[in-house]
């Protein structure tokens, strides 16, 4: 399996034990939090069940942006009784170091507002995708948020060159097939889209038509571009929202009605 090498400037300067305590493969956890995503999805669903109206926020890309996101969370903490949940799409890191995700994370434990973890390509590299495992769980996942699907997928296939099923059909056609939870539409997210450089784009047409055949498709999301999009990628009417790297100090925020939605995009 391939995975983008750390710099080797980088490993030089880490393999120095004199100089800094930090080794690009190092993945024993200091710090107390495990499964996130396991752990926030309950409280999710039981927070948006009887609710007519969600809102959530989409963000991402807060690598080497430490101020930044702890900016982000103290404004998210002023606005906790408006907003349901947080998806963060990914690249908590920039070189998938343990330290990194470690920096990050408890800056984003400090939300009052539960949130989930996509995984970014940044954050494969080395063993950084065994770190994400510990932290925010399996790489691909789903939750429901009243009547609404959310599917969370890892996108980054250039990461393992193409070795590992990314995206995982596999998985896709386990969500498609799975009666034992209702809902009546679908929001898919991921770090990259179809058509950036990490995805896969030899199948992203097959992509596009395995996605649309979830109940009532509403929109897709994704990170990693670092600046805000807003496409219709396939001509279809399905739109991809793409957010802001977390330097821009911004984020999007949806509204989830009955019958549709809206967005904004929030300076802060």
């Amino acid at each position: 399996m391939f995975k983008q090498a750390l710099p080797l400037c980088l490993c030089i300067l880490l393999s120095a034990c004199d100089l800094i305590d930090y080794h690009p493969y190092d993945g024993r956890l200091t710090i107390s939090e495990r499964n996130i995503n396991e752990q926030n999805i309950p409280l999710i669903e039981a927070a948006t069940k009887d609710k007519d109206t969600i809102r959530f926020v989409l963000m991402g890309d807060t690598q080497r942006s430490y101020d930044e996101t702890n900016d982000f969370v103290k404004h998210i903490n002023r606005k906790k009784d408006s907003i349901d949940f947080i998806i963060h799409g990914g690249d908590y890191t920039e070189f998938g170091m343990k330290k990194e995700y470690e920096w990050a994370v408890d800056i984003l434990s400090k939300l009052d507002i539960p949130y989930v973890g996509l995984i970014g390509n940044h954050d494969i590299i080395g063993n950084g995708d065994q770190v994400y495992e510990k932290l925010f769980g399996n790489e691909n996942f789903s939750f429901i948020a009243r009547d609404v699907k959310f599917v969370c997928l890892n996108t980054n296939a250039i990461e393992y060159d193409y070795s590992h099923p990314v995206p995982d059909f596999g998985f896709l056609k386990e969500e498609l097939e799975d009666s034992t939870r209702q809902y009546s539409r679908t929001v898919v997210a991921m770090h990259a889209r179809p058509g950036s450089d990490q995805f896969d784009n030899n199948i992203k047409d097959v992509f596009q038509l395995y996605i649309r055949q979830f109940p009532s498709l509403m929109f897709c999301l994704n990170a990693h571009n670092h600046q805000l999009q807003m496409d219709d990628l396939f001509d279809d009417g399905i739109i991809y929202y793409g957010c802001s790297n977390i330097a821009k100090r911004n984020y999007i925020l949806f509204t989830l009605t009955p019958d549709s939605y809206t967005y904004e995009v929030i300076d802060f």
